[in-house]
């Protein structure tokens, strides 16, 4: 039976908890610590003896308890600071009791009651740390259940002396291998302090405190640290003054000795304001710029302004300049605040002991040094590089990185010069970059705006992956010397050194640090040579690519070659790594400066072994289960090799640790901002790009602020009181033939991220926020899994889910473990969620719950949805009824949830920022909340996904900002950490929490704003319209039914009949017989939807009976429940586009862009141009009257777009989306003119202009193409259709369309070709319309090679080519064959129909180029319009213009 009992403050508060440990009473000063790991260093810490110990870290009990074995020599503890725990009492937010450290030997309950300590778990820590920081000092008392009438004093610690409670009651003597002799006064002091002066060489007398040592004939006294006030230990005062008196012996103390030895030279030393400090505090060595990482744990401080003459401030704390050393000049004298030797770490300030030791040792005296501080660096002009398109491994995290860049080159004054295609992005916008040029980022085109713009400097380690790799191939080829131009930041040298493997494990050897067993080769013969050294299982990488592009495992030679073909095609140097599957994976995220002090930001750790790529895998941050000695030992060997290497700014190091011992590997390091260094800036509140740009210039970390608290340094190592969860999104349904299993190579498309206060709740909030239709670990719908043992050993996207089928098939935790490798403890985590689940289901009411479960199952983020489908089932319609009652229910027994603050301090000094998340950890919010009259809720765009992504953002920062403009208050709801609309400077409120109907319900109960915007946030908001309508919150723009008419397929076409405005012929069918006679009518070709999604089969174009057949067989049963929505498809018709804002149903600006490609490719993966170019003037004026009527009735505000089919003069309408689109960022950065600001003026009921009539009537042209990411979805048919396959896009501007195509083609990877063009271009029309583009490259000389039926049809025409054969034919040369050799360097495959044969073929084809990094075109249109852009323009007359050229 769980104990209840209560913390009790001296002003009277309580805070109620259950029990763990001894069952006793406890009384003593409540402190706190904020530290994240090292619970069994603090415990056994004779500093914290007779205090209540707080730890801010919400998760604790996840390593256990070591064992208390003792070193038979010296007779010191092996892994602890001594042999008993001493605080009185610990307070903890969520114990774990099942732990899973191969060090551990107990839990840490079982520890507890053994030493006879009492724990309080289920305490909300934050709100206590927050009322001791606030308040001062506060006396507690822990009392057990039954004890009502309590009537024992609260017990002051400064009234104790509790240095003679813990001090030594004998002499004891420690000997090393040196002569020279110490003498340690033991006034509680941490067995590490003995280990690091034994080490040394200097032979320890361990005397009590108050014993007289003046007779002792030693070398040196050392006093050392210990609990309570040291203005109760005089006798001990006395002696030390005798001993500085008569000068003759050297003298050092720590924490309390620091204090003894002020109080002997006669300064003041007082009690701190809150009465305490802890760990992970920053000091620098006074006259120097080095700063250093200290661990601490004290209550008192010495008063700097009453050191007599001759002594002096030795260290200082950055955060509020209080004294942190002192030393005497004559360099005999000296001692530090912090604790050097803080078991486990941090080691930073270990050199301590080293001057102790040097001066007993050789006499060298420690004399306090002094340094100038440099000056900044100046430019006047700096260029950085953007990464282009979204691609899989390389998407919005660059453009949020990019962003933070550019915010701290403006503030400095420099010129900045961006290059970057990627038109969609925040950085590309009015206002954060001086000059912008939508060009490829290629180093062609590099250099062509460096002879341009002459800027001074340049910045790599923004763009991923593509900015670096141009950055290197700049500074080998000469140019950056030539031009004269400065590398900010991270020297060239140092990124090739961690690029490139043989020197990077060189660069690592020469300071012993350990890297994975690999060997680089150039050709297949030396690869499977080192995979026989290395021994197999082996991995096999691309060196200088990006996200673990062409990399796997291999068990054996044969899977050897085939990885390795791809892999080369990627780079011309292939590493063969002996794979270490299994081994946990850890990240650190570090920050050096010029003056080589180095921080580290954040450590995360993967729920998933080594072997699932870091992008794929599930992450949580801070790491959960490595012990504090584990954390620090990585954490120094982390700063170790940043300051080999000679990184200035940000770097991300990856290691391999053995699950079962302190073995380790590097795996990588990264010297630029990479996905992780986003994540960690979001996990933490540390913007590390910002911060990374400054250090560039010449800032030293000292000189910058925090930007969350404003008044500490940001020389400091963020401490979480939360847990922060990543997730992957994949979208591998839309590909078809995709393999679904992940591994070393990234497929994801996007990511999440959670932040809560128990690792079941942000497990359960993170399922949620990737939006792929789960509720959570449990209570989704049931998956059909036929091999369990398969699907948990061989990972796929859905893992996470076949855990908690596993889970409800009676596996269990040790057999789920075994099958994935994932830890024990993560498992025991997602155990405890299915726990609850089970435990509601067993209940058949709301009413039967009990407060206690409700409030558990809150705790561990169950949503009301799951909690309500617990108890009803998933047959039941009325499930939304059900939700909204649990939420009464929970609501009545005052079950909230909280809104908490991300501090970046845990608590320790308040933030300026509202940077927020919700949580169930307790009553009281960490804000406050006034009248919201003024404020603006915008709902974000969640995860990027393919169809949703960074074009979002933009339209989700232009109405933020639109918003501050108007002096109105701006509330963000987004989850994201890829994006700039998640940073915490860009509103005034960010919650970054769920999107789900339920938390922005929470979060508009609390706020009660004006009102909600939903249009800028793609469709994750729009799906709310209708609930939030419901409950009749106010929705900014078009309203809820109108929104609902747009989007209800039968609502939507009723009115276009209505208003006499034309539509394809469609219709939703429930039988197989209705399917035919429908499609008899309308003739193929169809459009099938089925409405229920089985096996990637979305949608599709059929156009035979033996296609629909086998195509509704692929899209499971026709039926009442499972209709299917066929279409009349309309052959070679134009799509065009329509970008718009209204005003009460009046059109106020309209951009009108058509489509390169006919109907048929999906528009988000079409080329764009805007303005449209080859239209009729009739059907712009038809298109503009159709619009107007639609505006009309559907009572539009804000913006929106629709989407038309128009082949001759006729015009139909295939949808309408009473939203922003993708493309709003493109014609509005084309145009010059922000429709977004305008749509949010409206929305908001600001006054505004209207455009000019003219303002969209242009003399160049816009040119949207689309990046694919083929390349990483193995298996996957790269052909285009009406199911949307692009991860990205770029746009780029010209004079003329032409030329704005070539640019945009060779933005998204393309090449001009050099050799050959393979082609096999399907159907007559197809083949005629691609005619004279073949004429075009015969001219220009190109070789063509082309199967059967295209060679045939050239000939017959006039054009030579080469006859190449089809994989399923004989003859050589063969199409693949001709890929292999690198004969030709472009591949044109257009579709003729969809039977297997063709498929198979043309698969064969595609894939191959894919694999061979060959570029592919499978449309007719957009090869024709490529072909003649670079037969007709040479790439060196691309003009090299700036955007702002373009628009004035």
């Amino acid at each position: 039976m769980e104990r209840k009992g209560i913390l009790l403050l001296s002003d009277g508060s309580k805070y109620e908890g259950t029990v763990i440990g001894a069952e006793v009473q406890a009384s003593g000063e409540v402190v706190f610590s904020t530290a994240m790991t090292g619970y069994t260093e603090s415990l056994t810490d004779p500093s914290y003896s007779g205090q209540i110990l707080v730890t801010t870290y919400p998760v604790i009990g996840n390593y256990g308890f070591p064992s208390e074995e003792k070193d038979p020599e010296t007779g010191l503890t092996k892994f602890l600071e001594s042999d008993k725990i001493h605080p009185a009492a610990l307070i903890m937010h969520d114990y774990t009791n099942e732990y899973s450290h191969w060090n551990a030997v107990e839990s840490l309950d079982s520890a507890l009651a053994r030493h006879g300590v009492v724990g309080l778990t289920g305490i909300d820590t934050r709100e206590l740390t927050i009322k001791l920081r606030n308040s001062g000092p506060l006396l507690g008392k822990v009392l057990l259940d039954e004890v009502r009438k309590d009537n024992s004093e609260f017990i002051s610690t400064d009234e104790i002396n509790l240095v003679d409670k813990v001090s030594t009651k004998e002499v004891k003597e420690f000997t090393s291998f040196g002569s020279k002799k110490v003498v340690l006064v033991d006034c509680g002091v941490k067995e590490n302090i003995i280990r690091h002066l034994i080490k040394r060489g200097l032979n320890v007398t361990l005397v009590p405190w108050d014993y007289d040592f003046t007779q002792l004939q030693y070398d040196g006294l050392f006093i050392s640290n210990g609990p309570g006030n040291p203005l109760l230990c005089t006798t001990l005062v006395e002696r030390v003054r005798d001993i500085l008196n008569n000068g003759d012996k050297p003298v050092a103390g720590i924490c309390m000795g620091n204090q003894i030895i002020a109080q002997a030279i006669g300064a003041k030393v007082a009690k701190m304001p809150f009465g305490h400090r802890s760990v992970n505090q920053p000091v620098q060595l006074c006259g120097t710029n080095k700063c250093y990482i200290t661990s601490q744990n004290h209550g008192f401080a010495v008063d700097d302004s009453s050191l007599p003459e001759g002594w002096h401030t030795y260290f200082r704390n950055l955060n509020d300049g209080s004294n942190e050393g002192l030393i005497h000049e004559s360099g005999k004298y000296f001692s530090t605040q912090f604790h050097p030797e803080a078991n486990g770490g941090p080691e930073d300030t270990v050199f301590i002991f080293d001057q102790f030791a040097d001066l007993i040792n050789h006499g060298k005296l420690v004399t306090p040094t002094s340094e100038e501080t440099k000056p900044i660096n100046k430019y006047s002009k700096i260029l950085v590089l953007g990464s282009g398109a979204l691609k899989i491994g390389e998407a919005g995290e660059f453009d949020y990185s990019g962003s933070q860049a550019l915010k701290a080159l403006r503030e400095e004054g420099i010129h900045t010069v961006l290059v970057n295609p990627n038109i969609a992005t925040v950085q590309t916008s009015k206002g954060v970059a001086d000059t912008v040029y939508f060009l490829p980022v290629t180093p062609y085109f590099l250099e062509k705006v460096i002879e341009k713009e002459r800027p001074d400097g340049i910045l790599l380690a923004f763009g991923g992956q593509t900015a670096l790799n141009c950055g290197v191939a700049l500074y080998n080829s000469g140019i950056l010397e030539k031009y004269n131009i400065q590398v900010v930041g991270t020297p060239v040298q140092a990124i090739m050194d961690t690029e490139d493997r043989e020197l990077f494990v060189k660069k690592l050897d020469q300071i012993k640090v350990k890297t994975i067993q690999s060997e680089a080769v150039e050709t297949i013969e030396a690869a499977r040579k080192a995979a026989l050294h290395v021994g197999y299982p082996v991995i096999i990488r691309a060196a200088y690519a990006l996200g673990g592009l062409g990399s796997g495992f291999c068990d054996n030679e044969e899977e050897l070659n085939a990885l390795c073909e791809k892999a080369f095609s990627f780079s011309p140097q292939v590493l063969v790594e002996k794979s270490l599957r299994g081994w946990k994976e850890i990240e650190y995220e570090v920050v050096r400066d010029r003056y080589d002090n180095c921080i580290t930001v954040c450590n995360m750790e993967n729920f998933d072994p080594l072997g699932i790529h870091t992008g794929e895998s599930i992450v949580l941050a801070p790491s959960q289960t490595l012990t504090n000695s584990e954390h620090q030992k990585l954490r120094s060997i982390a700063i170790q090799i940043v300051r080999h290497i000679g990184i200035v700014g940000e770097c991300n190091v990856q290691y391999a640790l053995d699950p079962d011992s302190e073995d380790y590997r590097v795996i990588e390091v990264n010297a630029r901002l990479s996905r992780s260094s986003a994540l960690a800036s979001k996990a933490t509140g540390y913007p590390l790009a910002f911060v990374a740009a400054k250090l560039g210039l010449g800032y030293g970390l000292f000189q910058l602020k925090n930007a969350v608290t404003t008044t500490t340094s940001a020389f400091f190592e963020p401490a979480l009181d939360y847990v922060v969860c990543k997730m992957p999104r994949w979208d591998l349904s839309k590909f078809h033939g995709v393999s679904r299993e992940i591994g070393s190579s990234m497929k994801s498309v996007g990511e999440i991220m959670s932040v809560g206060r128990t690792i079941e709740e942000v497990i359960q909030k993170g399922l949620r926020m990737i939006g792929q239709g789960m509720h959570g670990f449990v209570e989704n719908k049931e998956l059909v899994i036929p091999d369990i043992p398969k699907a948990l050993s061989q990972p796929t996207d859905r893992r996470i889910f076949v855990i908690s089928k596993a889970f409800r098939l009676g596996y269990t935790v040790e057999e789920i473990h075994d099958l994935t490798k994932i830890d024990l403890f993560f498992l025991y985590k997602l155990r405890k969620i299915m726990d609850t689940a089970e435990q509601l289901e067993a209940l058949s009411g709301i009413a039967e719950i009990s407060p206690e479960l409700l409030r558990r199952a809150k705790v561990q983020g169950f949503s009301d949805f799951q909690i309500a489908r617990a108890l009803f089932g998933t047959d039941i319609d009325d499930i939304e009824v059900k939700q909204a009652a649990v939420r009464e229910y929970r609501k009545k027994l005052n079950i909230l949830p909280v809104v908490r603050q991300i501090d970046t301090l845990a608590g320790e000094y308040p933030a300026q920022t509202n940077y927020l998340y919700m949580t169930y950890d307790g009553k009281q919010h960490d804000v406050t909340f006034e009248n919201g009259e003024n404020s603006i809720v915008v709902l974000g765009s969640g995860a990027y996904r393919i169809g949703s992504s960074v074009e979002f953002d933009w339209c989700g920062v232009s109405a933020l900002n639109t918003i501050r403009k108007e002096g109105l208050h701006s509330i963000i709801i987004n989850y994201n950490p890829e994006t700039v609309s998640t940073d915490y400077d860009l509103s005034d409120r960010l919650y970054f929490d769920e999107l789900t109907f339920e938390r922005v319900q929470d979060i508009l109960d609390l706020e009660r704003p004006r009102g909600t915007i939903l249009s800028t946030g793609g469709q994750i908001p729009n799906n709310l319209a209708m609930k939030l309508d419901a409950i009749q919150a106010p929705i900014l723009g078009t309203q809820a039914k109108y929104i609902d008419n747009a989007e209800d397929r039968h609502k939507f076409s009723a009115m276009l009949d209505r208003l006499g405005i034309d539509q394809p012929a469609w219709k939703e069918l429930t039988t197989l017989e209705d399917v035919e006679s429908f499609v008899k009518e309308v003739g193929y070709p169809v459009l099938v939807r089925p409405s229920y999604v089985l096996s990637g089969a979305a949608m599709n174009v059929c156009s035979n009976d033996e296609e629909l057949e086998r195509f509704l067989k692929l899209a499971a049963n026709v039926s009442q429940k499972h209709p299917v929505v066929i279409s009349s498809f309309i052959e070679n018709a134009k799509e065009i586009e329509l970008d718009a804002v209204a005003d009460k149903g009046e059109l106020i600006a309209y951009a009108i862009s058509e489509h390169i490609e006919f109907a048929g490719v999906h528009s988000g993966d079409a080329t764009i141009q805007f303005p449209a170019q080859k239209l009729y003037i009739e059907t712009i004026r038809r298109i503009k009257r159709i619009v107007r009527m639609i505006a009309q009735e559907l009572h539009i505000s804000g913006p929106f777009n629709i989407q038309f089919l128009a082949k001759e003069n006729d015009i139909k309408v295939i949808e309408c989306n009473l939203r922003a689109s993708r493309s709003f960022p493109f014609v509005s950065k084309v145009s010059n003119y922000n429709m977004i600001e305008l749509a949010t003026k409206i929305m908001i009921g600001s006054p505004y202009e209207a455009p000019l009539k003219n303002a969209f009537d242009l003399d160049h042209v816009g040119i949207k193409a689309s990046q694919f990411s083929f390349t990483r979805l193995q298996k996957a048919d790269p052909v285009l259709g009406v199911d949307m396959t692009s991860t990205g896009e770029v746009g780029c501007i010209a004079r003329s369309s032409d030329e704005a195509i070539l640019q945009a083609m060779l933005s998204v990877g393309h090449r001009i070709p050099k050799k050959g063009v393979l082609m096999s271009t399907g159907g007559v029309k197809q083949k005629v319309m691609l005619l004279d583009s073949a004429k075009l490259l015969r001219d220009k000389g190109y070789i063509i090679y082309a199967t059967e039926g295209t060679h045939r049809f050239l000939m017959e025409n006039g054009v030579e080519s080469t006859l190449c054969y089809w994989p399923s034919e004989e003859g050589t040369p063969q199409a693949l064959e001709l890929l292999h050799s690198g004969d030709v360097d472009l591949v044109i495959n257009i579709n003729k129909n969809l039977t297997p044969g063709e498929l198979t073929n043309g698969y064969k084809l595609r894939r191959a180029a894919i694999d061979h990094n060959i570029p592919l075109i499978t449309n007719a249109r957009l090869a024709s319009a490529y072909i003649h852009s670079f037969c007709t323009i040479e790439e060196d007359c691309i003009s090299i213009s700036p955007w702002s050229s373009f628009v004035q």
